[in-house]
């Protein structure tokens, strides 16, 4: 038996999924979050959310598509991110990629200074006995 109505597809991976395949998905699933079961009441936070996850090879199209509470789906788009990063990961060490780690360049250690010495030996010689009330006096 074939669809009455075309299957949705997007044209890209971010194009918005239009309303009224939004509603169609909804009742499709019965307004049940896909990944809980829980029903999806009025005013609750729901997402579509990919099935399989467009990082993970899925497609952007109806079939993909499923209603999901935004705090479940959130959980599984972490894992979905986890799980992409580990699989990167594994097959770069197969075909023996190596990451390189990025230096921190620190700024140059600076030795310190004696500063405190310095005024000490600039007034060492200085005797306020010595002065006038015009300046110094000589002998």
């Amino acid at each position: 038996m074939s669809r009455s109505v075309e299957l949705w597809f997007g044209k890209t991976d971010d194009a918005k999924v239009p309303a009224r395949v939004r509603l169609r998905i909804f009742e499709r699933e019965g307004g049940r979050c896909w990944l809980s079961g829980r029903k999806i009441m009025p005013g609750d936070a729901w997402d579509l959310d990919h099935k399989v996850a467009l990082a993970n090879g899925g497609r952007h199209a109806e079939d993909n598509l499923a209603p999901a509470l935004r705090d479940k789906h959130r959980e599984k788009t972490a894992r979905d991110v986890a799980e992409k990063s580990r699989v990167a990961s594994v097959r770069k060490k197969h075909l023996g990629i190596k990451m390189r780690k990025a230096k921190i360049n620190f700024p140059p250690r600076r030795t310190p200074k004696n500063y405190a010495s310095a005024p000490l030996r600039k007034w060492a010689a200085w005797n306020p006995h010595d002065l006038t009330a015009i300046g110094r006096a000589d002998d």
